[in-house]
């Protein structure tokens, strides 16, 4: 199984051969969701080292990175394996992590690890160190606000966990991704396998320099070259690609499907499947959904910056499991990513306000105090 390049450097068609382009060097916090832009890139030939718990950085280290995902016209998931890409996977831990000498950092940690013990100091490198960033948090980053014109950033701070970690970023050195791929770690494998269920792409905005923005380009086009050999015929191009948009307001599409969808999992004492709250009242949830995007073009987004309804709607039906907000609220989370809260917050200061979505709000803030009670 090979990528882009046989060993011996006969490059297969649509690839780039193997001398042919630098090879990255790039830093990812965090190994659940993150091993899948992970995987893409190493299939690209750059080198990736993934920061995550002990644990996993030794299976990691040890095994690489599986990863299924459908591919179109296909019947059986594709198994990609980072032990045979053409590029190099490693782990290690926060306190081993060393940011300088990496072209680019990655956030893909969920918002509130940021403040424990080694992560918030490794950020803290980060920002000493100059590297560009790129987050593909659903949570945005907080500097990353300070991108977008006309917002309050400091009362905004309340939705975040600690919102004190990312006062060492700079924001002209960090850019938002939208995770829009759909992905979990199948309870019952490993905790080095991943497993997509919706396969779109990663949506990031560029940043501020034309320089940074050029190595983003160019690990989408690296990316996009990939062909994978899955054993049974020709390589094949694989889903889930990295797009570059100039628009700072194109990752925010993403919050129209977080309200409409996942945190509208979050019910009084249960918690439901994303498709139930997208199709359980389908007009409600258009509304919300359409609310949303509203705000983000009142922002200074472009109509054409937001995913049509009908196409979230769509992809909506293929999510039969409660979002990983609601799993972890139901799981006793203490804290979790409040973009229902930094919506709200935002939408406050343009004077707008929705009433689902402050019922939303005081649900997720329910489960949240009474997990804190019990702990």
């Amino acid at each position: 199984m090979d990528t882009t390049a046989d060993r011996a450097g006969k490059t297969q068609p649509g690839a780039r051969a193997e001398d042919s382009a630098r090879t990255r060097r790039i830093l990812i916090l965090g190994a659940s969701y993150g091993s899948l832009l992970a995987t893409k890139l190493v299939l690209a030939r750059h080198a990736v080292e993934m920061v995550c718990l002990p644990a996993e950085a030794e299976l990691f280290n040890r095994e690489g990175a599986v990863v299924r995902m459908p591919v179109k016209g296909r019947d059986a998931q594709v198994e990609v394996r980072t032990a045979h890409a053409a590029g190099r996977l490693s782990a290690t831990s926060p306190a081993e992590a060393r940011p300088s000498g990496h072209d680019l950092v990655v956030l893909a940690m969920q918002e509130p690890q940021y403040r424990q013990p080694g992560v918030r100091e490794l950020l803290a490198a980060v920002g000493r160190a100059r590297v560009p960033c790129m987050s593909i948090m659903n949570m945005p980053p907080l500097p990353y606000l300070k991108r977008i014109p006309g917002l309050d950033v400091d009362a905004l701070r309340a939705a975040y966990t600690d919102p004190a970690v990312w006062d060492a970023v700079d924001p002209a050195l960090l850019t938002l991704c939208s995770p829009d791929p759909q992905a979990y770690r199948p309870p019952q494998e490993p905790l080095n396998v991943l497993q997509v269920r919706l396969a779109t792409n990663f949506k990031a905005a560029r940043f501020e320099s034309d320089e940074h923005t050029a190595l983003l380009r160019e690990l989408e086009a690296d990316i996009q070259a990939v062909r994978f050999d899955a054993g049974d015929g020709a390589p094949i191009e694989l889903p889930v690609k990295l797009k570059v948009h100039d628009s700072v307001f194109v990752p925010l599409a993403k919050w129209s499907m977080l309200l409409a969808g996942n945190y509208r999992c979050v019910q009084e004492g249960e918690m439901r499947s994303i498709k139930e709250a997208v199709h359980g009242d389908i007009e409600q949830t258009r509304a919300v959904y359409e609310w949303v995007s509203d705000l983000c073009v009142e922002l200074g987004a472009d109509r054409a910056d937001m995913v049509p309804f009908e196409k979230y709607a769509g992809a909506a039906r293929s999510l039969e499991s409660p979002s990983s907000a609601a799993r972890a609220l139901a799981a006793g989370a203490r804290d979790i990513e409040r973009v229902d809260r930094l919506v709200q917050l935002i939408a406050a200061q343009r004077g707008k306000r929705l009433t689902v979505l402050d019922e939303t709000v005081a649900r997720v803030d329910g489960w949240l105090a009474a997990n804190r009670r019990k702990a």
